[in-house]
């Protein structure tokens, strides 16, 4: 079972309890929350907040495989998903990601959340414009969308 959506910040925010009511079962005996936190500093530059922005069908489409992939190479096929990433303006300390797993183990539970959140971070197209105390702000370099069938 797999929920996966961008999140307008103008609309709403990121919700914890949102995404602990999708993965709740008594099937599962084990669940694991990841946050993603807008931080005050990078690259020795100190950041006030960070725009994010994104292809959203392909980043939901992407988040789709993902979760498919999940079977064939981890063998979890029995598991509840939750991914949903901002999309515009965060301050610091605002949620700009939550993954949340359930699986009937732990051991599934960790190798599957950090499974997604690597994956993510390689494949969807979503970009990060940070703000700084300086009223500077820069696109951050991202990791170029990948092909692996090719």
């Amino acid at each position: 079972m797999l929920h996966a959506k961008i999140i307008d910040t103008k609309e709403k925010k990121l919700s914890i309890i949102e995404a602990e009511n999708f993965i709740s079962s008594h099937d599962y005996g084990a669940s694991i929350f990841f946050t993603g936190t807008v931080r005050n500093q990078n690259d020795n530059k100190s950041v006030i907040g960070i725009t994010y922005d994104s292809h959203d069908a392909l980043v939901t489409n992407s988040f789709q495989e993902i979760y498919n992939e999940a079977d064939q190479k981890l063998n979890i096929k029995d598991k509840s998903v939750y991914i949903e990433h901002a999309k515009g303006y965060l301050n610091l300390g605002e949620i700009s990601i939550i993954i949340a797993v359930a699986c009937k183990h732990r051991d599934q539970a960790y190798v599957l959340s950090r499974y997604i959140i690597e994956e993510i971070k390689k494949r969807a197209p979503i970009w990060k414009k940070e703000h700084y105390q300086n009223n500077d702000s820069a696109w951050l370099k991202g990791n170029p969308i990948i092909n692996e069938k090719n």
